[in-house]
């Protein structure tokens, strides 16, 4: 199976399947997929995402403002697909924490602090996803942070162990300069990343053990991560079913 999926208009569009899981198991493959930004899809690449890879739920993990400085979004106007608008971070400066304010962070640090404020969002992703009809994918913009952090959360309540998670998280760093190079080509975007503090622009493993790290000192786990936002056991059991098979 083809991870890296060849689309015209995105260019970190990736399928989970194939991991190993703790219990002898993998994730199925063109059933869940992570990428960067997807309103710039082609009328050739909208026909494949749909009649080909067969997704029926797509999670958009950015803020309203970005959706509101996109192009057309082609998906939103496509028969038997349905498009979840879920923002990890939708601009509410009030709900950062001191952490988050500190200007000492690493993008770990980041993102430990985002997972604490997107539970609710987190937890609606992952219930999406163990209820799609067919098969799923969420993004954001370059396919990296949010999108990063919802697959290691995802990927580790499956069972996938954290060196494959981490492996994961930097397969982005393949396009990562192609990526930027859009984005800073991209109405809203430009502005955006040249306010990022620029250890922010990468995608080094190091990163990824951090979060996980986090994860684990505060939560315990991932699933008891994704227990204390709120999803319920019996979706935990509909995503296994879905999206696990036996190697």
């Amino acid at each position: 199976m083809q991870r890296v999926i060849d689309l015209d208009g995105s260019l970190n569009f990736r399928d989970l399947g194939g991991y190993p899981t703790d219990d002898g198991r993998r994730v199925r493959w063109r059933r869940v997929f992570r990428a960067d930004g997807l309103h710039l899809l082609t009328a050739r690449d909208v026909g494949r995402v749909r009649d080909d890879l067969k997704v029926r739920d797509v999670i958009d993990l950015r803020s309203s403002g970005e959706r509101r400085a996109d192009p057309p979004r082609p998906l939103d106007r496509v028969d038997q697909i349905c498009v979840h608008h879920t923002p990890l971070f939708d601009g509410d400066t009030t709900q950062r924490s001191e952490r988050a304010d500190s200007g000492h962070m690493t993008l770990a640090d980041r993102y430990v602090a985002l997972v604490g404020l997107a539970q609710a969002p987190i937890a609606r992703t992952i219930d999406i996803i163990a209820g799609s009809s067919g098969a799923a994918v969420y993004h954001c913009a370059a396919g990296k942070d949010r999108t990063g952090i919802v697959s290691a959360i995802l990927l580790g309540v499956l069972g996938v162990r954290p060196e494959v998670i981490v492996a994961d998280y930097a397969a982005t760093k393949d396009n990562l300069d192609e990526i930027i190079e859009r984005l800073m080509n991209t109405r809203g975007y430009d502005s955006m990343l040249a306010e990022l503090p620029p250890d922010t622009l990468h995608a080094e493993p190091e990163t990824m053990i951090g979060l996980l790290s986090g994860i684990e000192r505060e939560y315990g786990s991932t699933v008891d991560y994704v227990r204390a936002a709120g999803v319920r056991d019996d979706a935990l059991e509909r995503l296994r079913a879905g999206l696990l098979e036996t190697a």
